[in-house]
Order: structure tokens, then C-alpha cells, then sequence
């Protein structure tokens, strides 16, 4: 079975048409918009309502017809009509379906005085069958024909008239053995073999004393169509007219904007143009979709020039070393009988060289793990324990805040890196002492760190933080320690800057607090 599925599927995927979101939103539309119509035909909506249209009128006449024919009998005045009972509650689906009517059995002995009557109101049963195409017939109390039917036979055993002889007007459907299709579809409807039979007792005095029997056939499914093809043209156009506007409001709203955004992916791909800003009549998704492709542009521009400018900064900074330590070799090489105190110069160069390159790949595998480095879930260091500790372990005075800090949700080792750092940079920068202060802002703790150094010059205080940028090159300094502590802290949702003040050395630590 999960084979033939599978193969199913693989033929579906091999021949499914490349489609337009136009075409497939105009395609769902007009499904939806067709549903109603196809519900009305196949789940007999429309034809229940003509079928119940007929039955309503088979019941309003014969409740004209059955006061006129109590007024009429003898002693009339206390004729009563029957009230209440008579909503509609026939359905194609659900309603039982009887045989054709069976013809009338014999029943003599008519009573004269029902005769009599009834040849009174045959008249007026014979003018309301002409205008209204309805079988009519008056029954007396027994279920005999008296009026509009063969004299001496009779209905009795009818469930119909065994009903309305009790008092009840009741309205069976049954199958018409005369019907003929007229039309080639009408197959499709269900209820045109169909016929519906009404029975409603004539009640004078509280007493039965004759039975109406009407029978007529539902209105035609087509012929029905036909009559309402008014209203129905005027629903299909309004339809139509619908989808189209909300076509044009969803190709506004969505098709185009994505479309838009498509031409500017490609752009930015080629290496030229930028995410525009959203159209105004996008949808709220696709503006944020366009707000989160101009973040990701610019992110992955931003990453690019600083891989580019990193990658200039590596190949400079390797290349001095190289160069000396490859024009030592071969100074080396060409002059074998050079004095022993210039090759063991030569030599220390080499390796001077070789210790600095190899510094310089150990800095560099820490700043692409601090890079790559991912918030850990859950952290919750002790900050003021950090400090403390920090503080004790360096040879500088470090003046620490006394009072309870929070929590922050980086970890233990990432804050003592970023602490040392800023400290043994002071302490390499001459400073004797650093004063850190801290305050607690809309759930982050700001640490900040003064020393009282020389500071940092103007010209240098915008670089600080790139790669391979150091005053201390002579010294063997890479460069990268500040570019290794600004990648921790934010890889944890922190910030670290330098900032204009005082006479030393001033950083700000921003940490998010746990929880």
C-alpha cells in the first residue's frame, strides 16, 4: 500500500503544472464561490425549497377550501378551521417515499344530505383546480369520493385520509406512474417523479365531516431554474464581480509585494540594490517578511565587508612575519660561512617570527569561537561573586560595588574572560587602579569600568574594537582581544563600548539579567 501511495505521489509530483499564486487564488475562489451552487443541486437545498414552496400552497388552499366547505354544511355556523400544525416538513433526504396512489376501492351508501353538500361546493373545488392545476377532491367522513370523482368509491385505507379522518391535516410524498421526462438533465432532480398529497379534514362542531384530498406536482428543478434565472444571473455576476475585487485586493496585498520582493532578493544576490521598504497595501506578514529580508541583507552585507576586511587584516598581519621569517631563510641559505652571532640572530628572528604567527592563529581560533559562540539556556551567574573574585586575583586596586547585584544569564567563564580583558588591558596600559560601578536599567546590569591610565587616544577610540588594531604592536599585542571580548558579550545578548570620559580608560558592560 505505502508503495502504490508513494507512486501516486511521484506521478503527481512529475506532472503537476508550475502555477502562478494568481492562478491558484483565483482557482480557490472561484471553488469556493461554486460550493453553495453545487450544495444546492446535489444536497437538494434548492429543490427541498421548490418542493416545500408546493406544499405550502397545496396547504393555504385547502384551508381556504375546507372554511368554505364547513360554512356550507348544514348547520355551518359552528364550522371551525383546522389551526396550527402544518409547517413544512418534507425533505427529499429524509422524508419516506410512498407507492403511486392506489385507485379507489368500492364504497356505496353515500348519506344524501353529504351529497348534497358537496355538490354545493363542487364548483368552487372545480374553479380552484383550474387556476391552480391541483388534484381536488371533497371525501366524506368514511373516505368516500363525494365530489370531483367517480360516485361509490372511496379512499378509506389511505394513511393520508386515515389521518385527516382523525382530525389531522397530513402530507405524504408519492411516486407519479404518469410522469414522462421532458427535459434531457432531468434525471438530476429527484423529486420530478414525484407527487405530493395533501389531506386536511373539514371539521364542523368538532366532528370530522368530510376530507379535502389535493394532489399536484412539485415545481420542476429546471423550470424552477428558468423562472429565478433573474436572480440567479444577478448572483453569479455579483459573484464573479466579488472574486474579482478580492483577486485585485490579494494581488495588492500579497502577490505583488512578494513579487517585489523577489526582484530585490535577485538584486541584492547579484551583489547591487537593497531590500526596498514594504508597500503600503501589504499585507502585515509581508511587511515584516520585507523588514526581516532587509535585516538579513544587511546582516549579510555587514558580515561580508567585515569577512573582507578581516581577511585583508589576516593576510597584512601574517604577512610581515613571513616575509622575515622567509628573507632570514634565505639569507641563511645563501651564506653558509656567515658568523656564528648573525646566524643565531637570524635564527631568533625566525623564531620570534614563527611565535608570533603562532599567537596569532591561537587568537584567531578563540575570536571564530567567540563568533560561533550560542547563548546558554538556563545561565545564571553570580555577578557580585564574579567581581569579587576578579578583583582579588589582579594585581591592580579594584574597586568593586558593595551592594546586591542580580543575577545576569551569561555564564560564569564568559564573564571572568570579559572582566580580566578590560583589566589586564588597563594593567598593560599603566593603569594602577579601576573603579567599577554598577546599576541595574530595564533588566540589564551596566557595569562600567574606569582606570586611571592614560587613556585612549581620540584618534584611536573609533577602532579599539577592529581586528588587529594595537598600540602595543612592538610588545608582541595582536590586537584581538577586545574583538574576542565584544564577540562574547554579544553572542549572550550584551553590549560592550568604550566611552568618552574621564581622563583614563572608560568601558561600559551591559548584561542581560537572568530570568
Amino acid at each position: 500500500m505505502r508503495r502504490v501511495i508513494a507512486a501516486a505521489k511521484a506521478l503527481v509530483r512529475r506532472h503537476w503544472p508550475r502555477l502562478r499564486l494568481r492562478t491558484i487564488l483565483l482557482a480557490t475562489f472561484l471553488f469556493v464561490a461554486a460550493l453553495p451552487g453545487f450544495g444546492a443541486l446535489f444536497l437538494r437545498v434548492y429543490e427541498n425549497s421548490l418542493l416545500r414552496q408546493t406544499e405550502t400552497e397545496l396547504v393555504a388552499q385547502s384551508a381556504a377550501l375546507a372554511a368554505i366547505a364547513a360554512r356550507d354544511w348544514a348547520g355551518g355556523q359552528g364550522a371551525e378551521v383546522l389551526r396550527g400544525g402544518h409547517g413544512s416538513s418534507l425533505d427529499l433526504r429524509l422524508s419516506r417515499i410512498l407507492p403511486e396512489r392506489p385507485a379507489p376501492v368500492a364504497m356505496p351508501g353515500a348519506d344524501p344530505a353529504t351529497v348534497h353538500w358537496a355538490e354545493r361546493v363542487a364548483p368552487v373545488l372545480a374553479m380552484t383546480a383550474t387556476t391552480t392545476l391541483a388534484s381536488i377532491q371533497l371525501l366524506d367522513a368514511d373516505g368516500r369520493i363525494v365530489a370531483r370523482g367517480p360516485a361509490g368509491m372511496g379512499y378509506a385505507a389511505l394513511p393520508e385520509v386515515q389521518a385527516a379522518r382523525a382530525g389531522r391535516a397530513v402530507t405524504v410524498l408519492r411516486r407519479n406512474g404518469s410522469y414522462r421526462p421532458r427535459y434531457p438533465l432531468e434525471w438530476l432532480s429527484r423529486a420530478s417523479n414525484l407527487r405530493i398529497h395533501h389531506a386536511r379534514p373539514v371539521i364542523v362542531d368538532g366532528r370530522v365531516v368530510g376530507v379535502l384530498l389535493l394532489a399536484r406536482s412539485p415545481r420542476s428543478l429546471f423550470v424552477g431554474l428558468y423562472q429565478d434565472r433573474g436572480k440567479i444571473a444577478f448572483g453569479i455576476v455579483a459573484i464573479f464581480v466579488t472574486l474579482v475585487v478580492l483577486s485585485g485586493l490579494l494581488s495588492r496585498g500579497i502577490v505583488r509585494p512578494v513579487e517585489a520582493l523577489r526582484d530585490a532578493t535577485r538584486a541584492v544576490a547579484g551583489g547591487g540594490g537593497s531590500v526596498p521598504d514594504p508597500p503600503a497595501t501589504a499585507a502585515i506578514e509581508i511587511q515584516a517578511l520585507y523588514r526581516d529580508f532587509g535585516a538579513m541583507a544587511e546582516a549579510i552585507a555587514h558580515r561580508s565587508r567585515y569577512l573582507r576586511d578581516f581577511a585583508h587584516a589576516v593576510s597584512h598581519e601574517f604577512k610581515t612575519p613571513l616575509a622575515g621569517i622567509r628573507g632570514a631563510v634565505e639569507l641563511l641559505q645563501d651564506h653558509d660561512d656567515m658568523a656564528p652571532a648573525d646566524r643565531a640572530r637570524f635564527l631568533s628572528n625566525i623564531a620570534a617570527d614563527a611565535g608570533r604567527l603562532n599567537v596569532l592563529v591561537s587568537r584567531l581560533l578563540e575570536l571564530a569561537r567567540a563568533d560561533m559562540a550560542t547563548r546558554e539556556a538556563g545561565a545564571a551567574t553570580d555577578l557580585g561573586a564574579v567581581l569579587a573574585e576578579v578583583a582579588d586575583a589582579s594585581v591592580l586596586a579594584v574597586a568593586v560595588p558593595t551592594g546586591p547585584l542580580p543575577p545576569v544569564a551569561v555564564p560564569r567563564g564568559v564573564v571572568e574572560t570579559a572582566l580580566s580583558t578590560l583589566i589586564d588591558n588597563s594593567r598593560q596600559a599603566g593603569a594602577t587602579r579601576i573603579d567599577v560601578a554598577a546599576a541595574v536599567v530595564e533588566g540589564l546590569v551596566v557595569l562600567t569600568l574606569a582606570d586611571n591610565g592614560p587613556g585612549i587616544a581620540p584618534g584611536d577610540r573609533e577602532r579599539v574594537f577592529e581586528p588587529f588594531f594595537t598600540t602595543r604592536r612592538a610588545d608582541g599585542g595582536t590586537g584581538l582581544g577586545l574583538s574576542i571580548l565584544r564577540s562574547l558579550v554579544e553572542a549572550h545578548r550584551g553590549s560592550v563600548v568604550l566611552v568618552p570620559e574621564g581622563p583614563g580608560a572608560v568601558f561600559r558592560v551591559t548584561l542581560p539579567v537572568a530570568g
